[in-house]
C-alpha cells in the first residue's frame, strides 16, 4: 500500500511540475482551445489510421437522440449490442451486452478515467442520471481494442468524452414528458471562452413510474466542468454527483404471470434502493511541442447507499412466508487513482505510452429488518498498469503494435479469512492497415486476459462463507483469456460511409454468464472450457438525396460453447441483430423511422429455454423554430409484446423481462 501511495504522489508531482514550466507561446483562441481538449482523448481512442473495429457517436447525433435515457438504449443502435431495462422503459436500471458479453467484461472510461467498479467490474449508469446529456462524443471499440485504463477490454471498450468548454456561449432548458409519467427537466450552461477560462454546468431531474408495477425511479444529478488554457497548458476540473431512488425490479417474471398481467413485478413493493455516487477528476495537459504532449489525471470516485433484498421474492414465495427474510445491503466505496500519458506524433509515426495506478476499497454491511446488523466486511482491490503503442505509416500502409501490462490484487477482511489474490497480465496486439483512395482495409490480432470478480469468487455471496476453521470458502474460478482476430473494411465519402468487419474470438476458460442471479442480486458466471464467437458486423450510412438517407447497423454471428464434446450456443447472445433507419431532412424538419430485429437466444447452457425473437418499429419527428426544438418519439409502434432479457430462477425455471408496449415521448428544448 505504501508503494501504491508513493506512485500516486509521484504522478501528482509530475502533473504539477509540468504545469509550473513557463512557455512563451501565444494564448490559443477559442478554436485552438477546443482542439486542445479534443487532443487529450487520443491516448485511448482509435482513429482512421488504427486497424481497430470501432464506432464513433458525435455530439450532433447525441443531441438528437438523448432524452435522459440510460446509455444502453443509445448503444443498442450500434452493431452487436443488445439491451434491456428492468422496469421495461428507458429509465432506471438498464444493461447492455456487446457481442454477447456482459457489462462486467467491457471496459468503460470517461476521458480515460475508469468507470467500472473495482470489485465486481460493472458500471451502474443508473447512479449517473442523465450522464449522456453532458457527453460530447462516444467511441465504441468492439473486440479487445486498444490499450486503456481500468478493467480489461475483454468484449470491447467504450470511451465517453466530457463537455468541450471553449466553444460558443449558450444556455439550454429542456423539458420532456412521456408514457408512464416519465419526465425530465434540465438546465445546462456553457460560458464559452472567457479570457483563458471556460465553464459548463448541467442540472437534471428525472422521474418515471416505470412500465412494470411499482418500478419507479427518482433521479437527479449535477455535472460541472471548468478549464483554464494558457500557452501550452490545459487544466480541466470535472465533477459529477448523482442521486437515485428505485423500486426494485431486478427479478424476471414467469411467462404465465406476464400473460395474465404484462406489468407483473416479481420483486415486492417493500424492496427499494437508494444510492449517491460522485466522481471528480483533475486533468492537466502540457503540449510540449506540436508533435508531443504530456497529460496527467487524478480522480476520485465515491459511492454510498443501500438496497433491499427479500428472500421470499427471490424464492418466489408469498410475502412474509419466511420470517426474518428482509435483508439490506449497505455499500460504501472509495476509488482513487491517477495516470500519466505521453505522446509523440508526426506525419508517419505515432507513439503513445502511459502508466496508471488506483486503489478501490468497498465496505459491505449486511442487516436483517427484524434482527439488525449481521456482518460487515471490506474488500480492497489495487491495480497498476502501463502501456505502449505505436503506428507507422509507409505510403498508406500502416503498421500497428500495442502492448500493455496490468497487475491486480484483491484482499478481504471479514468474519472469514482468505489469502490475497494477485494476477499479472501481459496483452500484446498488432495489426496492419492499407488505405487506397476512399477505401481502407485492416487486420489485427491480439490477446487479453481478465481476472474473476468478487461475486464470481464468493459464489454470489455478499459475505464470504467460512468453514469450521473460519477459513473462507471461495470458488476455484480462474482468469479468462481471449484471442481476437479482426478483419475489416472502411469506406468514407461525403455522402456517407460503409464499415464492415469479420471477427473471430477464441476464448480459454471464459467466465461466461450462467443465467442465474446470486443471493446478493448480481448475475453469476462460470468458467467454460472452450468457446468461440465469430461474426460479421455492418455499419452503413448514406444520403441518397439531399433530404433522404438510410442507416443500417447489423450483426450476424455464430457462437459456440463446447463442454464434454457437446456444442451449445452461449446464453443471451442473439445470432442476428438488425437496426434499419430511414431519415428525412427538410429545412427545420427532421423525420426518422427505425426498425429493429433481434433473433432468438437462450437462457441456459443446455439451450432448452429460449428468449423469443422480436422486432420493434420506432419513429421520431423533430422541428426547430427560432430558439426552440421540439421532438415527438413513438416507440414500439406495432405494440409488440417482447422480451429482451431473461434468467433462470433458483429452481432452474425461465424468467423473463418484458419491455413496454407502444409508448410516446415529447421533448422541448429552448436554447439561448
Amino acid at each position: 500500500m505504501k508503494k501504491f501511495t508513493l506512485l500516486l504522489f509521484s504522478l501528482l508531482f509530475a502533473a504539477t511540475l509540468s504545469f509550473a514550466q513557463t512557455d512563451t507561446t501565444a494564448v490559443p483562441d477559442s478554436t485552438d482551445a477546443v482542439l486542445l481538449e479534443e487532443c487529450v482523448i487520443t491516448f485511448y481512442r482509435a482513429n482512421k489510421s488504427t486497424p481497430i473495429t470501432y464506432k464513433n457517436i458525435d455530439a450532433k447525433e447525441l443531441n438528437e437522440k438523448s432524452v435522459g435515457q440510460e446509455p444502453a438504449f443509445l448503444l443498442n443502435q450500434t452493431p452487436s449490442v443488445n439491451s434491456y431495462s428492468d422496469a421495461g422503459n428507458m429509465v432506471g436500471y438498464s444493461y447492455f451486452r456487446l457481442r454477447g458479453i456482459d457489462q462486467t467484461r467491457i471496459n468503460m472510461t470517461w476521458d480515460g478515467v475508469p468507470l467500472n467498479e473495482g470489485e465486481d467490474q460493472g458500471v451502474y449508469f443508473n447512479n449517473y442520471p442523465d450522464f449522456i446529456n453532458s457527453v460530447s462524443s462516444i467511441q465504441i471499440q468492439r473486440g479487445i481494442g486498444t490499450s486503456s485504463n481500468g478493467v480489461a477490454s475483454y468484449g470491447g471498450s467504450i470511451n465517453f468524452q466530457s463537455p468541450l468548454l471553449f466553444g460558443d456561449t449558450s444556455l439550454q432548458v429542456g423539458i420532456d414528458y412521456g408514457s408512464y409519467n416519465t419526465h425530465r427537466e434540465y438546465v445546462e450552461y456553457y460560458s464559452g471562452k472567457r479570457k483563458n477560462f471556460g465553464f459548463y454546468i448541467r442540472g437534471s431531474n428525472i422521474h418515471t413510474d416505470g412500465y412494470k408495477e411499482h418500478s419507479g425511479n427518482d433521479s437527479r444529478s449535477v455535472l460541472f466542468s471548468t478549464g483554464y488554457v494558457k500557452n501550452k497548458h490545459l487544466l480541466k476540473l470535472t465533477g459529477f454527483i448523482g442521486h437515485q431512488k428505485n423500486d426494485m425490479v431486478w427479478l424476471g417474471s414467469p411467462m404465465d404471470s406476464l400473460k395474465a398481467n404484462p406489468r407483473y413485478n416479481t420483486n415486492f413493493e417493500n424492496e427499494k434502493d437508494n444510492f449517491l455516487q460522485s466522481l471528480v477528476k483533475l486533468q492537466h495537459t502540457y503540449f510540449i511541442s506540436d508533435k508531443s504532449k504530456l497529460s496527467s489525471t487524478v480522480y476520485y470516485n465515491h459511492l454510498q447507499g443501500n438496497y433491499d433484498f427479500d428472500l421470499n421474492a427471490f424464492l418466489e414465495l408469498p410475502e412474509g412466508a419466511i420470517d426474518s427474510a428482509v435483508y439490506n445491503y449497505n455499500l460504501v466505496h472509495n476509488f482513487v487513482g491517477a495516470f500519466v500519458n505521453y505522446s509523440y506524433t508526426n506525419k508517419a509515426f505515432k507513439f503513445y505510452t502511459g502508466i496508471h495506478g488506483n486503489t478501490f476499497q468497498r465496505t459491505h454491511l449486511g442487516s436483517e429488518a427484524k434482527i439488525g446488523e449481521l456482518y460487515t466486511n471490506t474488500g480492497t482491490k489495487n491495480e497498476y498498469s502501463g502501456f505502449a503503442k505505436a503506428t507507422y505509416d509507409i505510403k498508406g500502409l500502416v503498421f500497428f503494435a500495442d502492448v500493455s501490462y496490468r497487475h491486480a490484487e484483491f484482499s478481504y477482511e471479514g468474519d472469514a479469512t482468505m489469502d490475497k489474490m494477485q494476477w499479472d497480465f501481459i496483452t500484446p496486439h498488432a495489426g496492419l492497415q492499407y488505405k487506397m483512395g476512399k477505401n481502407t482495409f485492416y487486420y489485427s490480432i491480439g490477446t487479453t486476459s481478465r481476472e474473476p470478480s468478487r461475486t464470481d469468487i464468493f459464489y454470489g455471496e455478499d459475505n464470504l462463507m467460512s468453514d469450521s476453521l473460519g477459513n473462507g470458502i471461495y470458488s476455484n474460478i480462474v482468469p479468462e483469456e481471449v484471442l481476437d482476430h479482426e478483419l475489416g473494411y472502411r469506406y468514407f465519402a461525403k455522402k456517407g460511409h460503409i464499415f464492415a468487419n469479420l471477427y473471430h474470438m477464441q476464448f480459454e476458460n471464459e467466465i461466461a454468464l450462467n443465467g442465474q442471479f446470486g443471493p446478493n442480486g448480481i448475475a453469476l458466471h462460470s468458467n467454460v472450457a472452450e468457446s468461440t464467437k465469430s461474426g460479421i458486423e455492418l455499419d452503413v450510412q448514406y444520403d441518397l438525396t439531399k433530404r433522404f438517407g438510410v442507416r443500417n447497423n447489423s450483426s450476424f454471428s455464430m457462437n459456440r460453447i463446447t463442454e464434454d464434446g457437446v456444442q451449445f450456443e452461449p446464453i443471451l447472445t442473439p445470432a442476428i441483430i438488425v437496426n434499419q433507419d430511414f431519415y428525412y431532412k427538410y429545412k427545420n424538419l427532421y423525420l426518422c423511422f427505425n426498425a429493429r430485429y433481434q433473433s432468438k437466444s437462450y437462457l441456459d447452457f443446455g439451450n432448452d429455454l429460449e428468449l423469443p425473437e422480436f422486432y420493434t418499429i420506432n419513429a421520431a419527428v423533430g422541428y426547430k423554430f427560432h430558439q426552440f426544438d421540439i421532438t415527438v418519439r413513438g416507440n414500439n409502434l406495432t405494440n409488440q409484446k417482447y422480451y429482451s432479457h431473461g434468467h433462470l430462477n433458483v429452481y432452474g425455471d425461465a424468467r423473463y423481462f418484458v419491455q413496454a408496449p407502444t409508448n410516446f415521448y415529447i421533448s422541448l428544448k429552448w436554447t439561448l
